[in-house]
């Protein structure tokens, strides 16, 4: 058993009771991904599902990548790339720690930490505004950032105006996390990816969760999409072309991670922001950010999470009108019930098939399936 949280295979029938899930209706949630694997909609999966305190089941199926020389099958060790679960692993809590030591405020000026706000209608864009996507930032910008420099990107990214005024929308974008990375290494005077491994990651023993992770690890790795312009696959390397300009490292995408690791994230979030010795956040805090921020707008967000009932709200239809989570553009996802104690980690590589690949329903589904199962 792996840093007390993954199960081996013989171990779920009696995590599963447990954990009040029935044991037959798990292993039906975890025959969708036996079966999308099967018929080559996704190379791979890995997931676990859990409560604050155990392990109900865990599957691992497929291989890391679609290549006759390469034939490493994915386990539970297998490192993913999580994409925009970045947003909410990484960045996210460092904003809330951040806020707890009086270091910042969620509505505090971006001006404040980053002249390029300084005039116009950005001049009126807050800290809660980056986090609930309601800044008015652009939802997209151009993607290829191939042969640019970080300071190139950078500035880019912060020359652009606003599409609307802050407050009165929700759009979902990439920049807005981009600035809060930044505004993170400025307070802290630290590397994202060092404050990351000083804050949370070590403290919670994510131990295999990585901002460019080594190259001696490459055969954990689930390889992501094909790149003409590369002229080879990305393996082990950000997927995200914004992330890839600033050297694999930012606060929207870049990091890579496990369903271990990334299930004691999640237990943390159902242990009100602790996990054995480690107080990550008070329950305060953990219930502000996951209560409606945009209520009255044409979204449910609240800080950094997707809420039920958000136009991205990968949920299904079973989870609990308290539930919250993330999803990640290369096949990943996080979603947490509070309501039901539970959580469910999905990592897949479905881009290594092609980016206009959905999977919207397959979370959908597996959660609805997932969710069936809990008879307690």
């Amino acid at each position: 058993m792996k840093k007390g949280v993954l199960m081996k295979q013989q171990e779920i029938r009696i995590s599963s009771h447990k954990a009040g899930m029935d044991e037959e209706r798990l292993k039906n949630a975890f025959t969708i991904l036996s079966r999308e694997i099967e018929a080559k909609r996704i190379p791979g999966a890995a997931a676990v599902v859990g409560k604050k305190d155990l392990i109900a089941g865990s599957f691992a199926g497929g291989s890391i990548m679609i290549d006759e020389t390469v034939n490493t099958p994915v386990n539970q060790d297998t490192i993913f790339d999580c994409a925009s679960l970045t947003k909410v692993v990484i960045t996210l809590p460092l904003v809330l720690r951040l806020m707890e030591q009086g270091l910042i405020e969620l509505d505090e000026p971006v001006s404040t930490y980053v002249p390029a706000f300084h005039k116009g209608a950005k001049s009126h864009v807050t800290i809660r505004h980056l986090l609930t996507h309601t800044s008015g930032l652009k939802p997209h910008i151009r993607n290829d950032f191939t042969n640019w420099k970080p300071e190139e990107a950078k500035a880019y990214i912060y020359s652009q105006e606003l599409d609307h005024y802050p407050g009165k929308w929700v759009v979902y974008s990439d920049l807005g996390f981009i600035i809060l990375g930044d505004i993170i290494e400025r307070i802290l005077n630290q590397p994202l990816d060092k404050a990351a491994e000083a804050y949370i990651l070590h403290p919670l023993g994510m131990v295999d969760t990585y901002f460019n992770p080594p190259d001696h690890l490459k055969s954990r790795i689930a390889a992501t999409e094909y790149r003409r312009d590369l002229k080879r696959y990305q393996w082990g390397e950000v997927h995200d072309e914004k992330a890839y300009a600033f050297g694999g490292i930012s606060g929207h995408a870049g990091l890579f991670s496990t369903v271990g690791d990334l299930a004691r994230y999640a237990q943390m979030w159902l242990n009100q922001g602790e996990l054995g010795d480690a107080l990550i956040f008070s329950p305060v805090t953990v219930e502000n950010s996951i209560r409606n921020y945009t209520l009255l707008l044409n979204g449910n967000r609240g800080l950094g999470w997707v809420l039920k009932g958000d136009t991205l709200d990968a949920s299904g239809d079973l989870f609990s009108q308290y539930s919250y989570g993330h999803t990640g553009f290369t096949g990943t996802s996080l979603w947490i019930d509070p309501e039901k104690d539970l959580f469910v980690v999905l990592l897949t590589n479905r881009v290594h098939l092609g980016r206009d690949h959905s999977i919207f329903r397959l979370r959908r589904v597996f959660h609805n399936a997932v969710m069936a199962s809990a008879i307690d």
